[in-house]
């Protein structure tokens, strides 16, 4: 720290195991005690030297030494806001669009990407400017547009409640309670994120509901309606748009018809039906293109073992024969029925296809020019499920991850977050965190931004 700068911090922020119960981290609070003397000006550069080293775009997963801290910007803006004359204040107040105006707009941005963005909570009361750029979601666009990704993984284990777990610094943060009823607590649900939107659909008695949390205000709403409403549906999305596909609707039939919803614009807007009817299948992207896969049919109580691609830009769909086998569970062992399964438990990672299999604890990966599975290794161990449900095998940017975990002697279960990254060798998962519940996994969904 340079001469004649102090500091007060009412707390340090989280360690990587202490569990928060809010989202917005408001705890960092930085205090010059210093008189308002005017530094020398090459105290100040040194200061804002410090404030822009760039780094290249850390990998998933990584830390970087010299990636900008919040503190750093604290500092600058500290410096900043204590010039000692109203000639100097006024000239920081004309400019409070440039944040740091010493670096001027882009750079002081260029150095808010760099920042996690479970800091930007605390980034937002520096300023107006830097709460404007947060909370419009401009700063996250501009993240997707230079590759600045962080995905942080979603889960709810007691509905209506909802954490959310950052595997890059081991933090669990509890969501605002999900507002519902007992109507959609017992529904069917599906989860979804999406931009910087977790999408959670249930009904309640027969009308379809969606609730949309949103890590902008930190705050759940209501009100989204789809074109058709429906349920059992399979989902996926890339950056700020998604797409649902088949379900059933509110009086059981099973639909063709799929809808594309944009997260930036808040518009659902129907897509050409698929060519096969399904309801309970799984959708991934690959490639740039959707892909629906496997499912039950209308009139087949056995599991589809086709699978769909739609491709956004000619807007057609495209049959795959064969693209999920249905599961092997082994020779004595008793058939379970197609609708007592989970959907099928696939990701996507570096536009390769991943599958696990519950009943024989493997996973596969699909070889798209040859349509065929072949196992790379297997589940890990203490991962427990009832025919598949309560287990979430989900991408996490350059990793496979597996929520889930066995029961606890007390009767409850203990939930594991494990890990790995997928390459031509076995897989070697690791157990980012751990932690008690009172049931399994009901719903999860990664969101990346």
């Amino acid at each position: 720290m340079l001469e004649g700068l102090s500091f007060v911090i009412a707390r340090d922020l989280p360690s990587s195991c202490e569990q928060e119960t809010e989202w917005i981290y408001n705890s960092l609070s930085v205090m010059e005690l210093t008189n308002n003397k005017r530094r020398p000006e090459l105290e100040e550069e040194a200061v804002l030297r410090k404030s822009c080293k760039l780094s290249n775009a850390p990998k998933e997963g990584e830390e970087s030494k010299t990636k900008m801290t919040i503190l750093d910007l604290s500092r600058s803006l500290t410096l900043n806001l204590n010039q000692g004359n109203d000639h100097n204040h006024a000239r920081y107040q004309s400019d409070s669009s440039s944040l740091i105006h010493q670096l001027g707009r882009d750079i002081s941005i260029n150095c808010l990407l760099r920042c996690s963005r479970s800091d930007y909570g605390s980034i937002a009361l520096l300023n107006q400017s830097f709460r404007s750029l947060i909370q419009t979601g401009e700063i996250y666009r501009l993240r997707r547009q230079v590759g600045m990704i962080e995905h942080w993984v979603y889960f709810s284990c007691n509905l209506p409640e909802w954490e959310a777990f950052d595997p890059n610094r081991g933090r669990w943060m509890r969501l605002p309670r999900m507002p519902s009823n007992e109507w959609f607590i017992c529904s069917d649900k599906e989860s979804l994120a999406v931009g910087t939107e977790l999408l959670v659909f249930g009904k309640e008695i027969l009308c379809p509901v969606v609730n949309r949390y949103s890590i902008l205000t930190n705050a759940w709403s209501s009100g989204m309606e789809m074109n058709v409403p429906r349920c059992l549906f399979g989902s996926a999305s890339f950056r700020e748009v998604a797409i649902l596909a088949g379900g059933s609707d509110p009086h059981g039939n099973i639909l063709s018809s799929a809808e594309l919803y944009n997260s930036e614009t808040g518009i659902w807007e129907l897509l050409p039906n698929m060519n096969k009817a399904r309801k309970m299948s799984s959708g991934v992207f690959i490639d740039g293109k959707f892909y629906v896969i496997g499912g039950i049919g209308v009139g087949n109580s056995k599991q589809l073992t086709c699978g769909e691609e739609f491709d956004l830009r000619t807007r057609k769909w495209r049959e795959i024969p064969n693209m999920f086998p249905r599961r092997n569970r082994g020779s004595g062992v008793t058939e379970v029925p197609a609708a007592a399964e989970a959907p099928p438990l696939v990701a996507v990672v570096n536009n390769v296809l991943y599958a696990a299999d519950y009943a024989q604890q493997e996973v596969r990966r699909y070889y798209k020019d040859s349509n065929s599975w072949v196992t790379i290794g297997r589940l890990p161990e203490r991962v427990a499920s009832m025919n598949g449900w309560g287990l979430a095998f989900r991408a996490c940017g350059n990793r496979l991850i597996v929520v889930g975990g066995p029961r606890a002697m007390d009767g409850g279960r203990v939930i594991e977050v494990n890990a790995c990254v997928p390459g031509d060798g076995a897989l070697q998962w690791n157990m980012l965190a751990n932690k008690q519940s009172g049931n399994f996994v009901y719903n999860c969904a990664v969101m990346g931004c």
